[in-house]
């Protein structure tokens, strides 16, 4: 075999996306197309669910959604996509947990473990936020957690989040 040929394959990646300020139906829309584009094909989307602010409780209600997609980049460079989005859509990080018009997160990639400066998957808070795990499930219920071994369906069953999380609109 030629050495030269390096084989690529796709990964399986789970995001999620959301933002409370703007047009927040506008603003996922725009990320969704900007990451089909630039990171990989959307495999499924999620429905869009309205979600109550969780780490800052005094601002407006989210709108968060679940995107699977299929990416060649590796988990870095898949950051470092996903923060130009970010940019390209104008986010700026002023406060944690503050308001955003967009914020996106790499939820899994495939069944990996990643613990980098500035990247953690699986997404260390995931099994605690009932706004992540309710559009996951709706996508890939059975979908095991590589670190707790338990699917997204029984992560959402013991979810200690209390906050109301309501479907706004069906996926597309």
């Amino acid at each position: 075999m030629n050495a030269s040929v390096v084989q690529r394959y796709m990964s399986k990646t789970f995001l999620l996306i959301g933002g409370n300020t703007g047009d927040r139906l506008a603003n996922l829309r725009q990320a969704t197309d900007l990451i089909d584009k630039k990171c990989g094909p959307l495999l499924n989307v999620s429905s869009i669910y309205e979600t109550a602010a969780w780490g800052k409780t005094d601002q407006p209600s989210f709108l968060n959604q679940a995107l699977e997609l299929e990416t060649l980049f590796e988990p870095l460079r898949l950051l470092d996509e996903i923060l130009e989005i970010e940019k390209i859509m104008g986010r700026h990080r002023e406060e944690r947990y503050g308001p955003r018009n967009i914020d996106i997160d790499i939820i899994f990639y495939d069944s990996r473990i990643i613990a980098e400066p500035g990247l953690r998957i699986p997404h260390p808070r995931l099994q605690d936020r009932k706004f992540v795990l309710m559009p996951l499930n709706e996508l890939s219920p059975d979908w095991e957690h590589p670190i707790f071994h338990k699917t997204i369906r029984q992560l959402l069953a013991e979810c200690p989040d209390s906050l109301h999380v309501e479907k706004f609109m069906d996926a597309k």
